[in-house]
């Protein structure tokens, strides 16, 4: 039966109100702004892809440095760390993708995960010599399965419940891989800062002549902004493993407040653990300025 013109358009102008209550009930709702906020907050990782590039590129570094023996044991370290970039540094994609994916789904944005998720499927092995075991590379593949499924669930609350419920186990893994792998990085920068400051030490006190004097000079200046560089990169090693740690404590009381929504002790635990996150962040941010500006 048609409906007269009267009738039809009061109709449609209903279905276009309760449409627009619906989406802004969404938007609206205080545990998908908890959600979005979190993946905002937590997206970027803290510095953790400079971090490992700077890992991968340890021995351009320390080259002019070593002596012929060590330059030949450093080789063999350098293809080490090449081989093992592309799986550390997809580590980082795979949480990162994971944030944006959450932020976009409690937004209410479409999104098209297709070629990350494709990315993905190739996976990734294990490094145990850096911490990333057989447990992280599991829970890399259930990640993606899980970003596979979340691409297509269509109800918005439902999905982002289900995301972070399901997602946690998952997520800390790999965010306890990234920890691991920062604390190595840290190590092997060490390694590098005793590499470059002693043969510095060494070949310092053989130049220390009048004859000499200028080359000493400008050898001990490099030393000490040397020494500096290391002491800072050693900072930013610790506050990104800092960050992503509460990046991890952020989300664990995100899924705690997610499934138990009326609970006070549950909501002040996520409250505290987004103020962790943004100091730690911020904490960070610092650090990296003050490497930037001794650059």
């Amino acid at each position: 039966m048609k409906l007269p013109r009267f009738f039809a358009s009061s109709l449609a102008a209903l279905l276009i109100l309760l449409a627009m209550a619906v989406l802004g009930g969404c938007a609206g709702n205080p545990r998908l702004q908890e959600a979005r906020e979190f993946a905002a907050g937590s997206v970027k990782l803290g510095g953790y892809a400079d971090l490992t590039q700077r890992f991968r590129d340890t021995y351009q570094r320390e080259q002019p440095y070593l002596s012929a023996a060590a330059d030949q044991r450093e080789r063999a370290a350098d293809a080490a760390r090449r081989a093992a970039y592309p799986d550390l540094i997809a580590i980082h994609e795979a949480v990162q993708l994971y944030m944006q994916a959450l932020g976009q789904l409690a937004d209410g944005t479409q999104f098209d995960l297709k070629e990350p998720i494709k990315a993905m499927g190739a996976g990734i092995k294990a490094w145990p010599d850096t911490g990333l075991s057989d447990r992280h590379v599991n829970a890399y593949s259930g990640l993606a399965r899980l970003l596979a499924r979340a691409a297509t669930n269509g109800y918005q609350e439902r999905a982002v419940h289900s995301m972070v419920r399901d997602g946690d186990e998952q997520l800390q893994a790999l965010l306890e891989a990234m920890q691991n792998l920062l604390r190595y990085y840290d190590k092997s920068s060490d390694n590098e800062r005793d590499i470059v400051l002693g043969m510095l030490e060494v070949e310092i006190a053989y130049a220390d002549t009048p004859r000499d004097r200028l080359l000493a000079a400008l050898a001990k200046s490099h030393r000490i902004a040397k020494a500096n560089e290391y002491r800072l990169i050693g900072l930013r090693h610790t506050l990104a493993a800092k960050h992503v740690a509460a990046v991890a404590a952020a989300h664990r009381a995100l899924a705690q407040h997610l499934a138990q929504p009326d609970s006070p002790g549950a909501r002040n635990a996520q409250a505290q653990a987004v103020s962790e996150l943004r100091a730690t962040s911020a904490a960070l941010a610092a650090a990296f300025h003050h490497l930037d500006q001794a650059d």
